[in-house]
């Protein structure tokens, strides 16, 4: 097996956490937006529990190497192997490697990474946000426990992104997909409308936003604003318009 770059062992033993070598297995299209990548080696370790991501080591068209995280969308252990769904509308050396990634190509992985697990108490959860969403959405849907209910309002760039997933029939599942239709990145206005349109479920929910930056600081405060909690809503910023992510693979954080 292939030994890590020391950067990748270096940043392993200082977050804690696990680092190897994976090797692309399946690289496919699964939309116009999205793309599915299977990486074998290391699985159950890296993926962790639903909700985690892992830091991919990944190289630009100079050969300059830096690191983007994903999130998990699931786990085969018994072929120890892990799969992202990844977006790919953002120009960036992600997307790049993502777009070009092929069955062979190996990688530097570290993980797991997160702190957004589901929350075991709620009665129901809200996942929205947009594709960059779908892996950790439905890995952790397909976790919560019957009798449970999950409801998704995404926002995509084509229909073809509407993208499904199979629950235990135990599971109540219903799901808004909001186009679009030509919307700035930044604006919350579509998921606002998905959002006007659903009426919270009684018993006690949490809401899991994942996506740009902004607009998932919006959507946090509508919730409030329709009576849940701080402590109900987890918010992930994937990446942040106009921006490129650092190099631990996240936006940059605001400064005070």
């Amino acid at each position: 097996m292939t030994t890590p770059h020391q950067s990748s062992l270096d940043l392993a033993q200082r977050l804690k956490t696990n680092v190897q070598v994976c090797d692309v297995v399946l690289a496919r299209d699964l939309s116009t937006s999205l793309r599915e990548i299977t990486l074998h080696g290391g699985a159950a370790a890296l993926a962790g529990v639903p909700g985690n991501d892992v830091m991919v080591r990944v190289s630009d068209h100079s050969g300059s190497f830096t690191r983007r995280r994903y999130s998990v969308r699931s786990v085969d252990e018994q072929l120890d192997q892990f799969t992202l769904w990844i977006c790919t509308v953002h120009d960036g050396v992600g997307s790049q490697w993502v777009r070009h990634a092929q069955p062979g190509d190996a990688v530097d992985v570290v993980g797991p990474r997160g702190k957004i697990p589901l929350d075991p108490d709620a009665d129901w959860h809200l996942f929205m946000g947009d594709a960059t969403g779908f892996s950790a959405f439905y890995r952790m849907a397909q976790s919560i426990t019957p009798p449970g209910r999950a409801i998704f309002i995404v926002e995509i760039d084509h229909d073809d992104d509407a993208r499904t997933a199979v629950f235990d029939e135990g599971l109540a599942v219903s799901a808004i997909f909001v186009s679009r239709l030509g919307r700035a990145r930044n604006d919350p206005g579509g998921l606002l409308s998905g959002l006007a349109a659903l009426a919270l479920p009684p018993g006690t929910g949490h809401a899991y936003l994942f996506g740009e930056f902004s607009v998932i600081n919006v959507l946090r405060t509508a919730l409030v604003d329709r009576g849940m909690d701080d402590e109900q809503i987890s918010r992930k910023a994937y990446w942040r318009i106009g921006r490129k992510n650092a190099e631990n693979g996240e936006p940059e954080k605001e400064k005070s």
